[in-house]
């Protein structure tokens, strides 16, 4: 009677401490919805209210949603975007993938890869502006890189594209952005067992074969995890573009900034709900590639 008394206790605390965990959410639950869910239907909402030149009403209509459709400023802008976060993603992956694979797979020492890891974020320790901004004197028509391949005989006449064009905000994103992607595929091939990679070496495989029917199906929930984190803050900036392209290049961003510092806040709700939809489409997209909760 006691044992069954006991196990009945025991059920019960089993029971409860799930229920008791749910708390644990609260604050989480609380600052999301009031920071990002209410927001953001703020923003749906005033994307259908009256816009006119001086002055925002809250009758609703279409017409902030025709203006942007229709559009060739807001549809090039939203095209800019799409293929600038490409670009960035494709050479984010070609940059930080050998990087990722030299520090997670080649480094047997711990201490070392982890110091490797830790000099791949030291130029985060200065601001976003000015690692944003160390990109002019660098890309410039008289800027350092020019300089080198005129003294080195390969130029004879300075790159005018380097800068103020959408190859200097390519560049500058892809330095930017770039251990966003290294970080998470190091993680990733650092926990494959070297054993099995020992055992395709002494079976004959070579190195390609390894890597491909190995490395890389192992590694690509890093990739897919680093993509996202690429995605998300490639889609959402402005300050890069208005930095390095001298405003001539216009994402989706850029033209949020603008319509909200013309106080248009029906077109800036529009764009926002754009912006934000193509997020969710792409993040969607990326968690369909891999089942991220079967491979962490």
């Amino acid at each position: 009677m006691t044992a069954i008394t006991e196990t009945s206790s025991e059920s019960a605390t089993v029971t409860l401490k799930p229920r008791k965990g749910m708390w644990l959410l609260a604050p989480g639950v609380i600052w999301m919805v009031l920071f990002l869910v209410l927001p953001m239907l703020m923003m749906l909402y005033v994307s259908f209210w009256t816009q006119t030149t001086f002055k925002i009403e809250p009758k609703l209509t279409l017409q902030s949603w025709i203006t942007f459709f229709t559009s060739d400023t807001y549809l090039g802008a939203l095209w800019t975007t799409v293929r600038i976060w490409l670009t960035v993603l494709l050479t984010t992956v070609l940059v930080g993938y050998p990087a990722a694979l030299f520090v997670g797979l080649f480094i047997k020492n711990k201490t070392l890869s982890t110091v490797l890891l830790v000099l791949c974020v030291i130029p985060f320790w200065t601001s976003f502006l000015i690692r944003v901004l160390a990109w002019r004197p660098m890309l410039g028509k008289e800027g350092a890189i020019n300089m080198i391949l005129m003294k080195i005989g390969i130029i004879t006449q300075p790159i005018e594209v380097l800068l103020f064009s959408e190859l200097s905000v390519v560049i500058g994103m892809t330095q930017i952005y770039c251990v966003f992607m290294v970080g998470p595929i190091a993680f990733m091939l650092g926990r494959i067992d070297p054993s099995i990679i020992e055992a395709a070496e002494d079976l004959g495989a070579s190195f390609w074969r390894i890597f491909r029917t190995i490395i890389l199906p192992l590694s690509m929930p890093g990739v897919v995890v680093g993509a996202i984190f690429v995605s998300v803050m490639v889609l959402g900036e402005f300050a890069t573009s208005a930095a390095l392209s001298g405003r001539k290049v216009n994402l989706l961003g850029n033209i949020i900034v603008t319509q909200v510092g013309s106080l248009k806040w029906a077109f800036a709700a529009v764009a926002g709900v754009v912006l934000t939809l193509l997020m969710g489409a792409v993040v969607a997209a990326l968690l369909r590639v891999v089942d991220l909760k079967k491979e962490l």
